[in-house]
């Protein structure tokens, strides 16, 4: 949510911010409801105390038998009940229309986000590893898993329909053990808290970080009016809501491993094939609740903990700093995290790094004292995948493949394998 004062202290800067976005100007409108709420907000105030001290002088009049005077102060009183009533509804009306408007604004960038409209113009910023040259015509992750009968799209649509898909036996394992490698990682290493968290919310949490009223129609909503998380952005931030901060509590790292259920209601006829947008998948996420001034050194870190990740499993990859009209709605900076997959002969993201500012937590009231004693002031929050483990996997599975269909496994997940060093042709684990 922005900042309405902001508004209203420059509001063609604020405009410039959405014109970045692809938004026509905004300020105007919602300096209008700004004008009403506060005009209805200055008569109220000065009417109710116009009204206390008529109430005094009433009894005073009444004690006096002044019957006129009381008859008249009578009718004042009456008379600015009825009006303070009024502008009760007013103020309210206003108010709504004034954080509806807001609701529904994207973040503004940041002064460092690069300039575009769309994905074309992302900022490369660095490249780790380089992609693999195969002596054979390498396949991608559908023919690899289907061939070992390990991962059966056929069964996922039986059971829910299209963009889902059954994992079984050593890809299931594999699944499982990029997510446990990943929480360990992050805790052992990283310093963040592990969290286990519901994978339904109400309708808050989901306003707190954005998602509605903008993105309903991305969003599973059960009978019972419960959401299904897309993220566990979603329900890690929230913890923070509602909460005031000293400033030794923070920085407040903390990680989890959730399912995420997006309808991905706009993105009709792509990645249609295979495992890579599905409407089920999981993902480790990562969430920092730091000081105003921590953010940008929170973003590197947090995308450098994602990168580790990467870097462990031996998949190269790049990191795109997003311009300003590719970027999710709370984001004011995002560094991407895309890793080389063989089978597209393309880099596809699997991490997403943003710094939200105060943005997310002026919607959800999460603030921090100062040091000089002042009123508390909005925290910055942060986000970030560290990493998808469906990707991951396919990742996985496609730079590591071999020319007799089998599957080298990375040194860093063999622990959780049970020291299997590869998945053979047939689905099976091998050793040594």
């Amino acid at each position: 949510m922005h900042d309405v004062k902001a508004i209203r202290d420059d509001p063609a800067a604020f405009d410039a911010a959405m014109a970045r976005r692809g938004l026509d100007p905004q300020a105007e409108r919602i300096l209008g409801f700004d004008a009403a709420r506060r005009a209805a907000q200055t008569e109220l105030q000065a009417l109710q105390q116009k009204r206390n001290e008529s109430s005094k002088a009433i009894g005073a009049a009444k004690r006096a038998g002044d019957d006129a005077a009381f008859a008249r102060l009578s009718a004042e009183v009456s008379a600015a009940k009825d009006r303070i009533k009024t502008l009760e509804d007013d103020d309210r009306a206003a108010t709504a229309a004034q954080t509806d408007a807001l609701s529904t604004l994207p973040n503004a960038p940041a002064a460092d986000t690069p300039d575009g409209a769309d994905e074309a113009d992302n900022v490369e910023i660095r490249r780790w590893g380089t992609p693999r040259v195969f002596d054979f015509a390498a396949r991608d992750h559908v023919d690899l898993g289907e061939a070992t009968g390990l991962m059966d799209f056929d069964a996922g649509a039986a059971l829910s329909g299209a963009r889902f898909v059954v994992l079984k036996g050593a890809l299931a394992r594999l699944e499982r053990a990029l997510a446990a490698f990943m929480l360990d990682l992050h805790t052992g290493e990283f310093g963040y808290d592990e969290v286990w968290t519901p994978a339904l919310v109400r309708d808050a949490p989901l306003f707190g970080t954005g998602q509605l009223p903008k993105f309903a129609d991305d969003l599973f909503k059960t009978a019972d009016d419960r959401w299904l998380i897309p993220t566990a952005e979603v329900t890690l931030t929230n913890l923070a809501a509602d909460r005031i901060f000293a400033p030794a509590d923070l920085p407040l790292r903390m990680t989890a491993w959730t399912p995420c259920f997006r309808a991905e209601a706009g993105a009709a006829g792509r990645d249609t094939r295979g495992m890579l947008r599905q409407h089920q998948f999981g993902k480790v996420e990562l969430v920092s609740i730091v000081a105003p001034d921590q953010s940008a050194a929170e973003l590197e870190r947090m995308t450098g903990c994602a990168e580790a990740v990467l870097q462990r499993l031996e998949l190269p990859y790049r990191a795109m700093r997003l311009c300003a009209g590719d970027m999710g709605f709370s984001a004011e900076a995002t560094i991407d995290l895309e890793v080389w997959l063989p089978g597209q002969d393309a880099y596809r993201e699997i991490s997403s790094c943003s710094t939200c500012g105060p943005f997310q937590a002026r919607r959800m009231k999460a603030r921090m004292k100062t040091e000089e004693g002042g009123a508390p002031v909005p925290v910055h929050t942060l986000n970030g995948s560290g990493v998808a483990t469906g990707r991951a996997l396919i990742a996985v599975i496609e730079n590591h493949q071999q020319a007799d269909g089998s599957i080298a496994l990375p040194d860093a997940l063999r622990p959780y394998l049970g020291g299997a060093a590869r998945i053979d042709a047939q689905g099976a684990f091998q050793h040594g």
